[in-house]
């Protein structure tokens, strides 16, 4: 009974509400400051990126990115630069107000929130409505001027940003919820709509988004769908594949593609809106999206949880499974050294199982409709996981603000990475049993080079390995790379998770892809887009992606 007990009691702390890792003042576009302490950070961190002439017509991007690696692409020489009659003709498009050239505006929509990648373009386009978008690529496409896509510019892999002088059509003004359908749970909306918002008129409406994220305060829908954005409920309610029943997607030349279905069941013919969930703006500009959204459950509640070794991590989400079944929507995981760095570098955060840090901690929670049934087999299945010997202590939320905490130690570590200083940072897929075997050799090869920290969403076998070292050294990143890489290829897993390919990873795409696979892909990129003006560098390699 006394470890029964250690289950219930309560965790007392100042209240801490869920909070997004990230905020911004969405978009970011009106001239404000960033608002999150991150971002005050990050604004003061020095940034190099060099642009110097090698031929007539190209460029080459000498990047320096934060954690030390250079990205050499060349600047496409088929593509044209602008001049005062392209900007006067979208300015024809769009008006004066949604054509920016203002230095400090594009300043921050050249650089991705991680300071890792900053492009060069001199225009950024706001557009309203499809055919907007539809006019503006019609026209970039007749003078083979290259465009990025570009939502909240949170993502980590250079997918979002200029590498050379692209303009920018970010689709932030396009943010309306168009309908939604009550009796089945569809939702219409614009991509430019803002994930948290989304969030919050479900919530009012009765209903969830299938899809959560650190980055909600910022990140839009289009941008998620286009980077098949995972998420802390993917064990739940499965990936945005599953999730989207239509899209519309304006393509390189203009052309509209209307498959902006509401149904679950449509087998006529081929399923294209896959090919744009996950292709990061490189197959056309995703503009609307329907959603299957499930109901608001009124049962939520969380656990956080200590185990001894990794073997009990894995043994406890079977048994979750097995256990709580068709109530268990989130199974996370952070090793000793993610706590410990959240502990030390997040104002207000306390450890829920004090005094000891233990090797693992376990976030688990579960949502269903009757609550004394969920929280009865909640505690049961505590109670047996600590008779067993798989959990050494665990402490359930009592109330929302002690919920919130749980998840914002959680939500919080890449923060607590980034005030902590340099950071090499790797999202990857592994077999779970293999997961956290990559951490301990990486220890094993950096000793002590490097903190090395794990953790991510265990029930999707989905590893987040950041290695947070003294300065940026070039010497530790021989250690990482293609190390990680090829680890991760040996074991079948892929080197992207969730976060795409973007800029960063495209030449790597051979570690998870066949070579017949990635030509393909690459024959997908030249029918849709022949003069290869969508997001150039990104997602294929470099060799494939240039047009000729």
């Amino acid at each position: 009974m006394e470890k029964f007990r250690a289950i219930h009691r309560i965790f007392r702390q100042r209240s801490i509400f869920r909070q997004s890792t990230l905020r911004l003042s969405a978009p970011g576009f009106d001239g404000r400051e960033y608002d999150s302490p991150f971002f005050q950070y990050q604004k003061n961190r020095e940034l190099q990126t060099y642009t110097e002439p090698r031929v007539p017509g190209a460029f080459q991007c000498y990047s320096k990115r934060d954690f030390g690696t250079k990205t050499i692409v060349n600047r496409n020489p088929v593509f044209e630069t602008l001049d005062s009659n392209d900007i006067a003709r979208f300015k024809e498009i769009l008006g004066e107000k949604n054509v920016v050239e203002d230095e400090d505006r594009l300043e921050f929509a050249n650089t991705d929130w991680m300071h890792k990648y900053r492009g060069s373009s001199k225009l950024l386009l706001l557009p309203t409505t499809t055919d907007q978008v539809s006019e503006i690529l019609n026209y970039c496409n007749s003078r083979h001027l290259a465009v990025v896509p570009q939502g909240g510019n949170t993502g980590l892999v250079g997918g979002s940003v200029p590498v050379f002088d692209e303009v920018i059509i970010n689709l932030s003004a396009m943010n309306n919820i168009i309908s939604f359908d009550k009796v089945s749970g569809v939702l219409v909306c614009e991509a430019g709509c803002i994930l948290e918002n989304l969030i919050s008129f479900l919530d009012n409406q009765g209903f969830i988004m299938p899809l959560d994220l650190g980055a909600k305060g910022s990140c839009q829908i289009g941008g998620n769908v286009s980077t098949n954005a995972g998420g802390l409920r993917l064990v739940r309610y499965g990936s945005l594949h599953g999730n989207i029943l239509g899209l519309e997607a304006v393509l390189a030349d203009g052309s509209v593609l209307d498959m902006l279905g509401t149904l679950r069941k449509d087998n006529t013919g081929y399923d294209l809106k896959h090919l744009f969930i996950g292709s990061e703006g490189s197959l056309g500009i995703v503009t609307k999206v329907s959603i299957l959204t499930p109901p608001k459950l009124s049962s939520v509640n969380i656990a956080f949880l200590a185990c001894q070794d990794y073997l009990s991590c894995q043994k406890l989400l079977l048994e979750a499974k097995r256990k709580l079944g068709e109530i268990l929507s989130a199974f996370e995981f952070l090793d000793s050294e993610a706590m410990d760095l959240v502990l030390t570098h997040l104002e207000g955060v306390r450890n829920p199982l004090p005094p000891s840090v233990h090797n693992f901690y376990i976030l688990i929670e579960t949502t269903g409709s009757d609550e004394s049934y969920d929280k009865e087999k909640l505690e049961a299945f505590l109670l047996s996981s600590m008779e067993s010997g798989l959990i050494s202590d665990g402490v359930i939320a009592q109330d929302i603000n002690q919920a919130s905490s749980f998840w914002h130690i959680r939500e919080g570590i890449p923060e607590a990475l980034m005030r902590a200083g340099p950071v090499y940072k790797y999202d990857l897929s592994l077999p779970v049993e293999q997961m956290y075997n990559l951490v301990q050799e990486m220890r094993q090869r950096l000793a002590q080079k490097a903190k090395v920290v794990g953790y991510g969403h265990l029930g999707d076998s989905n590893l987040h390995l950041n290695i947070s070292a003294p300065q940026y050294d070039d010497s530790i990143l021989a250690q990482i790379e293609p190390y990680v890489y090829e680890w991760t290829s040996k074991h079948h897993g892929s080197i992207s998770a969730e976060h795409g390919l973007g800029l960063m990873k495209a030449n790597e795409i051979f570690y998870s892809k066949s070579r017949e696979t990635v030509q393909v892909m690459g024959s997908i990129k030249k029918l849709l887009d022949p003069k290869g003006i969508l997001n150039p560098y990104k997602v294929l390699p470099h060799s494939l992606s240039s047009c000729e």
